[in-house]
């Protein structure tokens, strides 16, 4: 596994100038040891077609929760079909969740915050962390504008939550609206919630649209207050 410097990666961020460079880099670097992780949001989407037309055998992997909605497998379908992509579907461990539902009931995450990263906990992080440990790399649909703690991350960083490995973030400095008009220019498969208003995707019971005004990642656990809501799958760079 390479490992990489912080100054490293500097000089790498340095010299990447569209997502298409920091993508080729990352496939000429890590080759099939790396693989694009997808929830099937917009972003997801623009990324997907971008990798494609570089490395056409590219890795996809997907955390199926069993809570997602069905638009969501909807586009998981068309986007195979379009692409020829096999997805990695990883599933959490049924005797966590099991365990977890029958001590803290099929709603928990309503509760308490805790009870929240507790389900993100069993039913993504763990089965994310189980396929990173399989990779150098990964690559993301973050961008910087999504939320605060988004708001520091670079084109490609150092991923100290999973062992160091190295994380992409090809379209890091992408507005809404560049992601937008590349679906809508390229006329690729999205997700049909965006139409429905939902600007960040994730379980079904925890995503709700936007409303007039919100932030674009306000539908997310609306019901709690903190600015720098994750479901723990990326790192709080504002705490580095």
């Amino acid at each position: 596994m390479p490992r990489f410097t912080q100054e490293q990666v500097d000089q790498i961020n340095s010299k990447l100038k569209t997502p298409e460079d920091a993508l080729k880099w990352a496939y000429d670097t890590f080759g099939e040891k790396i693989a694009k992780a997808s929830s099937f949001g917009a972003e997801d989407s623009v990324v997907t077609d971008m990798i494609i037309k570089i490395n056409p055998k590219a890795r996809f992997f997907t955390l199926d929760t069993g809570r997602l909605n069905q638009e969501t497998y909807d586009v998981m379908d068309s986007l195979s079909k379009r692409y020829g992509i096999k997805f990695e579907v990883m599933f959490p461990n049924t005797q966590q969740v099991e365990q977890m539902v029958r001590t803290k009931g099929i709603n928990l995450f309503y509760e308490s915050v805790e009870n929240r990263k507790l389900c993100c906990e069993i039913r993504k992080v763990h089965p994310l962390n189980k396929i990173l440990g399989t990779l150098d790399a990964w690559i993301t649909g973050l961008r910087r504008d999504q939320n605060e703690n988004r708001s520091k991350a670079s084109m490609v960083e150092i991923d100290r939550m999973h062992g160091g490995i190295i994380k992409v973030n090809p379209i890091i400095e992408w507005t809404w609206e560049q992601v937008l008009d590349y679906i809508k220019s390229k006329n690729i498969p999205y997700n049909k919630l965006l139409d429905k208003g939902y600007t960040s995707i994730g379980c079904e019971p925890c995503t709700r649209p936007i409303k007039p005004g919100e932030d674009l990642r306000a539908g997310r656990w609306w019901w709690e207050s903190d600015q720098h809501k994750e479901c723990g799958l990326h790192m709080d760079h504002t705490a580095r």
